[in-house]
């Protein structure tokens, strides 16, 4: 078949572990957040946001109703929401959200990850201080502007708004996600992506060889089934 094909199947193969990591983190959340809100995304704001996050990433309707189904019946394993913080080759600070079913696992698999890349594995909140928890939605730029916007959504907590390609990008406090949909949604905005980060305060600069080193286990992390998102103050 020669080596383009191979390429080209490789990428495939690739794009489809994308796929089916994505759809699992998002059967995950949408446990979650049923579990917290109840399965009526017209009363669960976390929950009609994620529904939204599925649509962008065109996971299929009935994915959604099934993993919504599936939340509410005595199947849904018991997820428990963890945090694992530490630092990864060249002092780069890396905090790993995961939603597992067995803490025992995932703690495990993470603290190999980082002992064979030369990190380590840090205690609970003992990064909390090197990043600040945010909220963040992207909405369909068309019919807005955008300093206007920003100065709409301050009331909300919302305190950066900007640009990006064909995008609106907002930015608020952790707190504040559910005044800043309710507000997005109120003025008929299309919410195209509505996520929690974990914003670095201040980011660190490797070489090209160094940071391709923690890119690697920035993959391994992503890779574990257990990992929801990985954040990291690498530049």
């Amino acid at each position: 078949m020669g080596r383009a094909f191979e390429y080209r199947k490789a990428r495939k193969m690739k794009r489809w572990g994308f796929m089916a990591k994505t759809f699992t983190r998002i059967g995950k959340d949408i446990a979650i957040a049923v579990k917290a809100g109840g399965p009526d995304p017209d009363t669960n704001s976390r929950l009609r946001a994620i529904i939204q996050n599925a649509k962008t990433v065109n996971m299929p309707k009935d994915n959604v109703e099934r993993a919504i189904k599936r939340a509410s019946s005595k199947e849904q394993e018991d997820y428990k929401e963890m945090v694992y913080e530490g630092y990864a080759p060249h002092g780069i600070a890396v905090v790993i959200e995961c939603t597992t079913d067995n803490p025992t696992r995932t703690v495990a698999n993470i603290r190999s990850y980082f002992n064979r890349a030369g990190g380590s594995l840090g205690t609970s909140g003992s990064l909390d201080f090197l990043f600040e928890r945010k909220c963040s939605f992207k909405i369909a730029k068309s019919k807005f502007d955008v300093e206007e916007l920003e100065l709409e959504l301050i009331d909300y907590g919302a305190d950066e708004v900007f640009i990006d390609e064909e995008e609106i990008v907002i930015y608020g406090g952790f707190q504040d996600f559910g005044a800043i949909q309710k507000a997005l949604e109120e003025k008929g905005c299309e919410i195209r992506q509505a996520e929690f980060e974990r914003v670095p305060l201040d980011t660190k600069e490797l070489s090209p060889e160094a940071e391709e080193e923690v890119q690697k286990l920035i993959e391994k992390f992503e890779e574990d089934d257990d990992v929801q998102y990985v954040f990291h103050n690498m530049r």
